[in-house]
């Protein structure tokens, strides 16, 4: 798995719709329509967050 990168401003907001905290999350892919992340500690945890 690729290393994941820090969040922009906007990505953020998107996070935090969701009730996560961005603080805690790193992206992974950012394809169209989606967003990949995965948590910092567990990287084990992923997610996809569906974008407008």
């Amino acid at each position: 798995m690729k290393n994941g990168k820090r969040l922009t401003r906007k990505q953020k907001e998107l996070i935090q719709e969701v009730k996560l905290n961005p603080k805690d999350w790193l992206v992974v892919k950012n394809p169209t329509g989606e967003l990949h992340i995965v948590h910092r500690q567990c990287s084990k945890t992923k997610r996809v967050i569906p974008c407008c």
